[in-house]
């Protein structure tokens, strides 16, 4: 019984891997919106199995290898699936001619990715907060853009460049606080955890205002606060 209690973990992060491979099959045949859902539900999957090993003190090897394999999947190459279906589709709108390979830009987001976790995995600096885009906020991004007007010729050109920007902020070394709360005294936590009140806070009334086209702002809004964030810490 015990060695099926630690078991799941594992469990849920493999449903994590099921949804990001549902994810990319839709992507691909252009049905953006399921492919949105089994991202965001990829999501709950990758925060219940990281927390369910901490309640039932089930880390394992085994488990943070699985789950970086499970994130490149639904967080690595499922929206870079979704970016692939957007510029196939709107390269048709572009007046000049355009090499067909150019599209296949958008798998970078998936070797980045791979990279970000890699190094995740190895760097002893990132118990506590991260260094460089988690690639889950990357994958949300992409699911925001999904709900704006982007199958347009200036939409090919605006995903190409936030492919370009993606990447280079999911290896680059600003560092970005984590959303995971640790107990703490009531009269420190706003001092503590200030940032990620804000971001809770101005999310909340985003979705409730433009719903899911909330979220690509919400990723924005969080690597914005991190450079402030960030930027106060050095000051001090």
């Amino acid at each position: 019984m015990n060695r099926l209690v630690k078991s799941i973990p594992n469990a849920l992060t493999s449903c994590n891997l099921l949804c990001g491979c549902i994810a990319i099959v839709r992507a691909l045949h252009g049905d953006l919106e399921m492919a949105t859902i089994a991202i965001m539900v990829a999501a709950i999957f990758d925060f219940l199995d990281g927390f369910a090993a901490r309640l039932l003190d089930a880390r394992s090897s085994i488990g943070l290898e699985l789950d970086s394999l499970a994130d490149v999947v639904s967080f690595g190459v499922a929206p870079s699936a979704i970016f692939y279906y957007i510029l196939s589709v709107t390269q048709k709108y572009i007046s000049v001619e355009i090499p067909d390979i150019v599209p296949f830009a958008a798998f970078l987001i998936a070797v980045f990715s791979a990279l970000r976790l890699a190094k995740f995995n190895i760097d002893k600096r990132q118990t506590e907060s991260f260094i460089g885009l988690p690639t889950p906020a990357c994958a949300i991004f992409a699911c925001g853009l999904v709900y704006f007007d982007i199958f347009t010729a200036t939409g090919y050109f605006v995903i190409l460049a936030l492919i370009a920007t993606l990447c280079a902020l999911l290896v680059c070394e600003l560092p970005m606080f984590s959303l995971k709360l640790k107990k703490t005294e009531s009269s420190l936590f706003i001092k503590k955890y200030g940032f990620q009140t804000v971001l809770t806070v101005c999310s909340l009334i985003l979705l409730i205002i433009i719903q899911l086209k909330a979220l690509s702002l919400i990723v924005g809004l969080y690597v914005l606060l991190s450079v402030v964030k960030n930027q106060l810490t050095i000051d001090n």
